[in-house]
Formats: structure tokens, sequence, C-alpha cells
């Protein structure tokens, strides 16, 4: 299991908490099936942007489960999020990681496009 320490930016702000669960599940590789379209694209740090939920998911799948996660910050406003921290995977290797989150609408409840950069 993952330990996750949150940023204090997500108070009273849904929108701010969700941005930091998109964060959190795209380092963790625990995918939020409701949380993002089925058109989901996401530009990772590969050439080529891997596109549609299921190719996320999959992409997802192999990757290293980091054992701490701390996010510095996650904020939201309109259709545009943003969430930055950093990881430690089991070897002791840290990384920071940054995801700007664009969300299908305003009411910021599913995501469209992610772009992550680390």
């Amino acid at each position: 299991m993952t330990k996750v320490q949150g940023s204090s930016d997500c108070g009273n702000s849904p929108k701010n908490k969700f941005a930091q669960e998109v964060a959190i599940a795209l380092e963790t590789g625990e995918f939020l099936a409701d949380g993002f379209s089925d058109d989901l694209v996401w530009y990772d740090n590969t050439d080529e942007p891997v596109q549609g939920k299921a190719a996320v998911v999959s992409a997802l799948d192999g990757a290293a489960k980091p054992t701490s996660i701390v996010v510095d910050h996650a904020i939201a406003h309109g259709k545009v999020g943003a969430a930055n921290g950093e990881v430690t995977l089991a070897s002791g290797y840290k990384r920071r990681f940054s995801h700007i989150i664009e969300f299908t609408s305003t009411k910021g409840s599913k995501v469209a496009v992610v772009k992550s950069y680390s």
C-alpha cells in the first residue's frame, strides 16, 4: 500500500481534491474508472499520447508502485486543474511529478485530457 500525504490545498474544494485523486491514481496505477472519460487522452513522457480509457489502464498496469507520494499542491479552476509532488519508489529513488488536467466540463467530475511531466 502506498503511503500518501495529501496537499493542504484540498480543504473545502472538491475540485482540488479530485485533481489530487487523479494525480495519485496516475502515480499509483490505481485507476479511477468513474473519473475519466471514455475518450481520455494522456500525454505522458512518451512520443505519442495514450488514447482512450482502456489504453491508459493498460499503460498504468505495468508501472512500478511507489511506496509513498507527497502531493505538494492540487488546484483547479474552471475546466483546468493541476497537481504536483514527489513519489518515492521501493528502491529509494525519488521523482518529482506534475499533472495538468483538463476536465470535460467546469463541474470537474470527469477528466478529458492529462499532460504529465516528471
